[in-house]
C-alpha cells in the first residue's frame, strides 16, 4: 500500500461528538478532506448542522443528529441512523467534554458528576454502543481526546479544574484498558491528549494563565485549527494499524518540562 493510501479514509464513515465546533470541527473537517463520511452529533444540533452543511461541499456525505452522550438511548439513537444510512461504523471519536472550574474545597457534587458523566460515562457509551457494531465488522478505529489535564496536576492559577483533570485521567486507563480487550476483534483504540488550544472551553483558562502556559511551553504557542487534524487522521487511517492503547501529546511540549 503506497503511502498516499495508508492515509486515505474514502469510502469510511465517522462518528464525532462535539462535532459543531472546536476541536471536533477540526478532527471532522480532516477526516472530510481525507475522503470520509461524517457523522456529527451533540446536544446543540444546530452547530453540528452547519458543519455538516459546509463539510459536504468537500464531496463527502454527512449527518448531524442531536445527542446527549450521557444517556444511553441518544447514544444507541446516533448509532442506529448511522448503521441505517452508512451501513458501518469505521471510526468513532469520542470528543464532547464538559468542564467546571472551582477551589476543591467548593466544587459542587452536582458539577463533579456533570463533568464525570459528560467525559467518562459518555465515553464508555459510545464506545459501548459503537464497538459492539465494529465487533461485527471485526474492525474499526476508536479515538478519545484525553487532555494533558489528565498526565498530572496542573497549577490552580489558572486550571482549578479537579473534575476535568480527574475525568481526562480516567479516558486515558479507559483508553488503554479498552484496547486490551478489543484488539482481538482488529479494532484499534487510542487517544490523543492535547494541550492548550483556543477554544470556547478554554477560553477563560486561557486568558487567565496565557504568560504562564507559553512560558512553560517550548513551542511558545497556543494549538492552531490545523495541529490535531494530522494526528486525528494518522490514528484513524490504515497507517496506525499496529498502534493501540497508545496516548498522543499534542502540547507544543508543555508535558515535558
Amino acid at each position: 500500500m503506497k503511502v498516499q493510501e495508508l492515509f486515505d479514509l474514502t469510502g469510511k464513515t465517522a462518528i464525532i461528538t462535539g462535532g459543531g465546533r472546536g476541536l471536533g470541527e477540526q478532527i471532522a473537517t480532516g477526516f472530510a478532506e481525507a475522503g470520509a463520511n461524517v457523522v456529527l452529533c451533540s446536544r446543540k444540533v444546530e452547530a453540528c448542522q452547519e458543519v455538516a452543511d459546509k463539510l459536504q461541499e468537500l464531496g463527502v456525505k454527512t449527518l448531524a443528529l442531536k445527542c446527549d452522550i450521557a444517556n444511553a438511548e441518544d447514544v444507541q439513537n446516533v448509532v442506529d441512523v448511522t448503521m441505517k444510512e452508512f451501513g458501518s461504523i469505521d471510526i468513532l471519536v469520542n470528543n464532547s467534554g464538559a468542564t467546571w472550574g472551582a477551589p476543591v474545597a467548593e466544587m459542587p457534587l452536582e458539577a463533579w458528576k456533570k463533568v464525570m458523566d459528560v467525559n467518562v460515562t459518555g465515553t464508555f457509551l459510545m464506545s459501548q454502543a459503537a464497538g459492539r457494531e465494529m465487533i461485527k465488522q471485526k474492525s474499526g478505529k476508536i479515538i478519545n481526546i484525553a487532555s494533558v489535564a489528565g498526565l498530572g496536576g496542573t497549577d490552580p492559577r489558572y486550571m482549578d479544574t479537579i473534575g476535568y483533570n480527574t475525568s481526562k485521567g480516567a479516558v486515558i486507563t479507559f483508553t488503554k484498558d479498552l484496547a486490551a480487550k478489543w484488539g482481538q476483534y482488529n479494532i484499534n483504540v487510542n487517544a490523543i491528549a492535547p494541550g492548550f488550544f483556543p477554544t470556547k472551553m478554554s477560553k477563560v483558562l486561557i486568558e487567565l494563565g496565557k504568560e504562564r502556559i507559553l512560558e512553560g511551553t517550548p513551542l511558545r504557542r497556543f494549538g492552531s485549527d490545523d495541529d490535531l487534524k494530522g494526528v486525528a487522521l494518522f490514528l484513524a487511517s490504515n497507517a496506525s494499524n499496529y498502534i493501540t492503547g497508545d496516548t498522543i501529546v499534542v502540547d507544543g511540549g508543555t508535558h515535558v518540562l
